[in-house]
């Protein structure tokens, strides 16, 4: 009964936080958002992961979230392979495509941008030298409060490769509750540079 009760208070913890992470990105707006975003631009592609990585996995960036169109499009720019995430709610598991426009892309449930399959390329997770991963919230040993489906964390555990996270400073907190399941990142970036 007792492990029941930790579980239990693990997860409201994690609902809590992710409520928290949400005010947090939908209360930046604008100009603010936008020099963030930027800043976090700048500062990733001065990392080594960045230069020398080949094939990059990132999300499609929604309206309160940091902006990651102009990474996606640097990326193109650099000669380097984009690929983004579709959900299968069914099988509770996350693929890969690689695109190469946003013409490539249709609107899913929750507004979320995913792939369409038939423009697009699947590629294994052997195949993506640098995953960033999304989230809502994150503590200084790289574990992060996502939207509570547990797909990254499914999609990590056998993910071979480098992972790093691009947030706000506000999006940093003290301690994120964890389980056997929660995959942490290995590196983060904020506006303020590389914090790990």
């Amino acid at each position: 009964m007792e492990g029941y009760n930790i579980i239990w208070r693990c997860a409201f913890v994690k609902k809590e936080l992710r409520k928290k992470g949400l005010d947090i990105l939908k209360s930046l707006v604008g100009e603010e958002r936008n020099k963030i975003s930027t800043e976090i631009e700048k500062s990733l592609y001065q990392t080594e992961l960045w230069k020398k990585s080949n094939v990059i996995g990132i999300t499609i960036s929604q309206a309160h979230e940091i902006d990651t169109y102009p990474v996606i499009k640097n990326a193109w720019e650099d000669g380097k392979q984009v690929a983004i995430p579709k959900c299968y709610p069914k099988q509770n598991q996350l693929v890969f495509y690689q695109f190469t426009s946003f013409d490539d892309l249709e609107t899913v449930y929750y507004g979320l941008k995913e792939p369409i399959m038939e423009k697009t390329k699947e590629l294994h997770r052997d195949e993506i030298d640098l995953m960033i991963v999304p989230g809502l919230l994150f503590d200084n040993r790289g574990y992060r409060i996502g939207y509570g489906g547990g797909y990254y964390d499914r999609y990590l555990v056998h993910f071979p490769n480098h992972t790093i996270a691009l947030a706000t400073n506000r999006q940093l907190v003290e301690e994120v509750p964890n389980d056997v399941y929660d995959i942490p990142v290995q590196h983060l970036i904020t506006e303020s540079g590389v914090i790990y």
